[in-house]
Parts: structure tokens; C-alpha cells; sequence
């Protein structure tokens, strides 16, 4: 991708930080977490190897086409996946934006590869709003929500309430490949990074 070598290079990390989360929650108990989080890895890891700076590194000819198809089939994985399950259009979305950003690389000429790529203005625009209001939607559901009875009611079970949800919290607690809030960051993580890849378009 196109711009500053520093937000390169922090794509890459973001993203394939997020990428190896999702592998890891790949050992999770829970069948559709761990088809979503195959997915995700797949996406993390491929948005990870086109961020990285051109000037640093040019890929062949080839790779264009593998993106197209690896991007391709995970986009029609994830609308034959969506029957079940809405959130599967977000992947679909996801999947079609990275064939979009590799067919407009492949089709650049070379000395556009250097200063920057010119996808089309419309589709970029939209791509652009979906993935901000998915940013700032999945940015809101990590916001803790504390309700006005949550201090009182700490308050008002006294010691034996106290210890008795901690030792249940602790015991209870799910691991690292099952932790909602960890996913939604992961997904969070990456509109992130989708947003800053389109900008460069």
C-alpha cells in the first residue's frame, strides 16, 4: 500500500497481531466462533501483507491474482455463510473490499504503485463510510456500560456477595480464545486498519 513507511509498518503489526489472536481463538469450544475467527485470521493476515510499505518491498505480478482469488472464495464463503448468520455480511463486505483494493493494485501501472493508486472514487466513498460506522458501532460495544443499581446493589449484599462473585468470576472465567471482548477488539482492530488501507487507495 501507499503512503508514509510508519503507518506501513503499523498496519502490519495491527494486523497481523489481529491475525494470530484469531488463530488462537481458532482452539475455542464454540464452532461458529472458531469459523469466524478462520476467517478473520485469513483476513488479518492478508490486510497484514498488503500494508506492507512499497517502498520497502514490491510484489510480483502474481500475487495480485492469488489475492483476488483467496479474497474471492472468502467472500463467497462468507455469503453462503451469511444464510445462518448476519454478521457473516460483515465478512462479506471485508472480503470484497480486498478483492477490490488487489484488483485496483493489479491493474495499476507501475509508476502509479509508487505515488499512490486510483481506485473508483464511488466505491472507495462507500467502503469508506461502512467501515467508519463499523468502526465507531464496535467502538461503542466496548464501552463498558455500568448501570445506576450496580454500586447499590454491591453495596447493599455486603461481604458474603462479594466473595462469592468473585470466587465465581474467577472460576468461571473463559479463556483467552472464548473472550467476547477481546473479539469485538479484534474486529475493531481491523476496521481500523481497512479504514486507513482505503484511504490510501
Amino acid at each position: 500500500m501507499h503512503g508514509p513507511a510508519s503507518l506501513g509498518w503499523l498496519l502490519v503489526a495491527l494486523c497481523a497481531a489481529t491475525g494470530a489472536y484469531c488463530l488462537l481463538r481458532m482452539r475455542s469450544a464454540d464452532e461458529g466462533q472458531r469459523r469466524a475467527a478462520g476467517g478473520e485470521a485469513v483476513m488479518g493476515f492478508g490486510m497484514a501483507a498488503m500494508a506492507v510499505p512499497a517502498g520497502v518491498f514490491t510484489p510480483p505480478g502474481w500475487a495480485w491474482p492469488v489475492y483476488l482469488t483467496v479474497f474471492g472464495a472468502a467472500a463467497v464463503h462468507a455469503l453462503w455463510a451469511a444464510r445462518g448468520s448476519a454478521h457473516h455480511l460483515h465478512h462479506l463486505v471485508g472480503a470484497l473490499a480486498m478483492v477490490y483494493m488487489a484488483a485496483v493494485m493489479a491493474l495499476s501501472p507501475s509508476h502509479v504503485h509508487a505515488h499512490g493508486s486510483s481506485g473508483v472514487p464511488l466505491l472507495t466513498g462507500v467502503l469508506l463510510l461502512y467501515f467508519a460506522a463499523y468502526v465507531l458501532a464496535s467502538g461503542a460495544r466496548l464501552v463498558p456500560v455500568t448501570s445506576g443499581g450496580a454500586s447499590g446493589g454491591g453495596s447493599g449484599t455486603g461481604g458474603g456477595g462479594s466473595s462469592g462473585s468473585g470466587d465465581g468470576g474467577s472460576a468461571g472465567r473463559p479463556g483467552w480464545a472464548d473472550r467476547p471482548e477481546l473479539a469485538r477488539a479484534c474486529r475493531l482492530s481491523m476496521g481500523i486498519g481497512m479504514l486507513a488501507m482505503l484511504i490510501t487507495m
